[in-house]
């Protein structure tokens, strides 16, 4: 039941593609933030399988570029465009500048952010490194784990944990946050700007 309102859901919303034209321009609904090292192969990885069989084009930058595709151009208008962010936070996430700069951007505008903690705490998560980052890319990025800390989110033990609930449990909140994104544009589109 869940995989065909997916499917359908992800059809009305990011409009039905063929294959070809999917792999060429298309847009993204769902930016996977993580730290590659810790997450690539087991959660973000996963997360990216499952989201893709339901069509809801996720972004993960291991597998969504490729050879000679510039990062930032890249990563930045994956999350300008995407609807909806997943944050996979892990051990070594804040070591990670590229993390640090997805994420500012993803707080910055202003996207809906489902954050997973896999085997970390939100109490745990500050910027590593302070000498090495200009005092403006610092400032940005504590902010920003700042307000993420705010944010419900799924937390997961690696050691104890199922992986394949953790995917189910992702999945069904990224649904849910796009069905809501789907829901305050059409909300923010009756009000209007001349409103």
């Amino acid at each position: 039941m869940q995989r065909l309102f997916a499917k359908n859901f992800s059809r009305h919303l990011l409009g039905h593609r063929s294959l070809t034209t999917q792999t060429l321009t298309r847009p993204c609904g769902v930016f996977i933030n993580h730290r590659g090292v810790d997450t690539k192969r087991s959660v973000a990885g996963l997360l990216y399988d499952h989201l893709t069989r339901l069509r809801l084009h996720p972004f993960l930058d291991s597998k969504s570029m490729k050879p000679g595709d510039k990062l930032f151009p890249n990563i930045d208008s994956a999350i300008k465009s995407c609807k909806i962010a997943v944050a996979v936070f892990s051990p070594r996430y804040c070591e990670s500048y590229f993390c640090l700069h997805e994420l500012a951007l993803i707080m910055e505008t202003k996207k809906k952010v489902i954050p997973i903690f896999c085997d970390v705490k939100p109490s745990q998560l500050c910027v590593v490194g302070n000498g090495i980052y200009p005092a403006k890319e610092l400032q940005r990025f504590n902010w920003a784990l700042e307000e993420v800390k705010l944010t419900v989110g799924l937390t997961f033990d690696s050691v104890k944990g199922d992986w394949s609930d953790l995917v189910e449990i992702a999945t069904d909140s990224v649904i849910q946050g796009l069905i809501e994104v789907e829901e305050e544009g059409k909300a923010g589109a009756k009000i209007g700007p001349d409103s």
